[in-house]
Parts: C-alpha cells; structure tokens; sequence
C-alpha cells in the first residue's frame, strides 16, 4: 500500500483512530485544532485532510468551536446540543477518519480508507453516546459544578488525545480503546438506571 510522505501505517491508524472517537466528543475542536496545526506548520496532514487548513473552514470551525464550549457548559442546553449533533457527529467522524487514508488511488488503500470510515464513525458514536449517557445523568445533579468539570476534561481531553494520535500512535491506540470502553460502560449505567426509573414508577401506587 502506498502511504502517504512521512506517515507509518501504525501512526494513520491512531489519527483515524483518535480522530473518530474525539469527533464524538468535540467535532469542531477536532476539526479546528487539526486545520490549525496543519495551516501553522506543526504537522504535515495526510492529503485527505489537508482542506482542514483551509482559512475559511478555519474561521468556521473556530466560531463553531466558540459556541459548543459555551453550550457545553450550560445543564439542559448540552443535551439539547448532544442531540442535534447525534445527526452530525457520527458522519463527521466517518469522514475525518476516511481523510487520512483518503486520496489513494490503489484499492488496497481505498479497502483501508472504508475501514478507517467505518472505525471512526463507530468510535464517535460511542463517544457520542457516552458523553451524552453522563451528562445527562449529571444533569440532575442540583448544583453545577460537576456539569462543569466534566465539560473542561472534555475541552483538555481532545487536545491530548490528538497530540499523542500524532506522536505516540501505539499509546493512543491503546487510550482509545479505554476510552471507547468507559463509553459504553456510561451507556450501560445509564440504561440500568433508566430500567429501574421506569420499572419503580410503573410499581408505585396511584395516587
């Protein structure tokens, strides 16, 4: 398979890899940070991704950025915004992770790059699910400070996980994979404790 300049196939998985599941979590972060370091000089993007340097899907991302920080922050309004982007996120992903391997002409890498989409569209699913499962649980809590803290480790978390996608692609890897099952173990907690809501209020006596 011919790789893209500069890129090993360990190090194209990992960016498939934390991009996807990090789209799940914060698409336009992803897709600003990623376009800036590129634009900037401080990594060489793979050829699929290289419009992420574009100044107009710069400016874009980086106002949309904006806005999902702040509406991650507020209890209600981060549920409403969860699912709305349940349209978005996971198709992003998809593609983002399809970008790394995308523009090769020889069907070997054309088979990775549909891999690669459908890796990335799963793990942003999953981390989709996940922090929309938590925050929605947490939204109940009366006070808001755990909403808080919980949207900044997102906001810390996306950065760290694309910086070690680009240098440390085995350990991303390996994060990843914890991180996709935490997701599905929030989703798990969730569903049990929405069982037993629903079962001890069909139970509860009239009146």
């Amino acid at each position: 398979m011919n790789l893209p300049v500069g890129f090993d196939l360990p190090q194209l998985l990992a960016l498939a890899a934390t991009l996807g599941l990090a789209s799940g979590l914060r698409l336009y972060a992803v897709i600003f940070l990623t376009g800036l370091a590129g634009h900037l000089g401080w990594v060489g993007l793979p050829p699929g991704l290289q419009l992420l340097q574009s100044p107009l899907l710069l400016w874009g991302s980086g106002a949309l950025m904006a806005v999902e920080f702040v509406a991650d922050k507020i209890p209600w309004v981060d549920s409403v915004w969860d699912a709305v982007h349940s349209f978005i996120r996971i198709p992003a992903g998809a593609a983002l992770a399809y970008g790394v391997f995308g523009g090769a002409e020889t069907s070997q890498a054309q088979a990775w790059a549909l891999l690669a989409a459908l890796a990335g569209g799963t793990l942003a699913a999953s981390a989709h699910a996940g922090k929309a499962s938590t925050r929605a649980a947490v939204n109940h809590s009366p006070e808001p400070f755990s909403n808080w803290g919980l949207s900044l480790l997102g906001d810390l978390t996306v950065p760290g996980l694309l910086w070690l996608g680009w240098t440390h692609p085995w350990l991303a890897l390996g994060l990843v994979l914890g991180m996709l099952l935490l997701a599905l173990g929030a989703v798990w907690l969730l569903g049990r404790f929405v069982g037993r809501l629903w079962r001890s209020r069909r139970t509860a006596p009239a009146g």
